[in-house]
C-alpha cells in the first residue's frame, strides 16, 4: 500500500484546511487510515484515525471538536478537515494504514510521507 498525502500550506488561526491522503495498492481499501504529526523536537503523535468502513472514528483529545476525519472509498482517500487550527498545530502530517484502531506511532503498517501544516498566528 503506497499513501501520498497532500493538501498542507500555511494557514492563519482559526482558518480552514482539509488535507487529503490517496492510497493506491492492491488492498487499499481494506485498511483504517488515519493522520498524525510531527512537530519539530517533538515526537510523532497521534491525530485521527477511521475505520476502512468508514463507521468508526478516534480522535486525540487536541482535535476534538475541531478535526474530522473521513474517508472516500470509491476513491480510496482519507481527509482530514481541519478547523479553527492553532499555531501548536503546526506539524508535518503524515497519513497511516493499518488495522483499527488506528492509535499507536510504534506501530504502523503503512506511512506516508508528510505535508507540512503551518497555522500562523
Amino acid at each position: 500500500v503506497q499513501l501520498q498525502a497532500s493538501g498542507g500550506g500555511l494557514v492563519q488561526a482559526g482558518d480552514s484546511l482539509r488535507l487529503s491522503c490517496a492510497a493506491s495498492g492492491r488492498t487499499a481499501g481494506a485498511y483504517a487510515m488515519g493522520w498524525f504529526r510531527q512537530a519539530p523536537g517533538k515526537e510523532r503523535e497521534f491525530v485521527a484515525s477511521i475505520s476502512w468502513s468508514g463507521g468508526s472514528t478516534v480522535y486525540a483529545d487536541s482535535a476534538k471538536g475541531r478535526f474530522t476525519i473521513s474517508r472516500d472509498n470509491a476513491k480510496n482517500t482519507v481527509y482530514l478537515q481541519m478547523n479553527s487550527p492553532k499555531p501548536e498545530d503546526t506539524a508535518v502530517y503524515y497519513c497511516a494504514a493499518d488495522t483499527f484502531p488506528i492509535r499507536n506511532a510504534q506501530r504502523i503498517k503503512y506511512w506516508g510521507k508528510g505535508t507540512q501544516v503551518t497555522v500562523s498566528s
